[in-house]
């Protein structure tokens, strides 16, 4: 499912017209990514939690070459899947 879709799928069920949905489905990922930015955790009790993590660097391989390279330092996002979503996979 692409963001389109789910749109849709967001305005066929609160009632919006698919812009008014689409615009409130880009506020929600806005205010996800601007909170974990700030290395705040986002929890959605039931579907998981989202937040920032540090990565160390490292010394890796070029699969290329096979030399030994040092990977920097750096930041990612991190989601855990919380219960009610765990559940509903398996």
């Amino acid at each position: 499912m692409r963001k389109p879709d789910l749109a849709a799928v967001i305005a066929e069920r609160a009632d919006l017209t698919k812009d008014k949905a689409g615009e409130v489905l880009n506020v929600l990922l806005d205010q996800i990514t601007q909170t974990v930015a700030r290395k705040e955790s986002v929890t959605l009790v039931g579907f998981g939690t989202f937040e920032a993590r540090s990565r160390a660097k490292r010394k890796g391989k070029n699969p290329q070459t096979g030399q030994e390279i040092e990977i920097p330092a750096s930041n990612t996002v991190a989601f855990k899947a919380g219960k009610a979503l765990k559940d509903s996979v398996n």
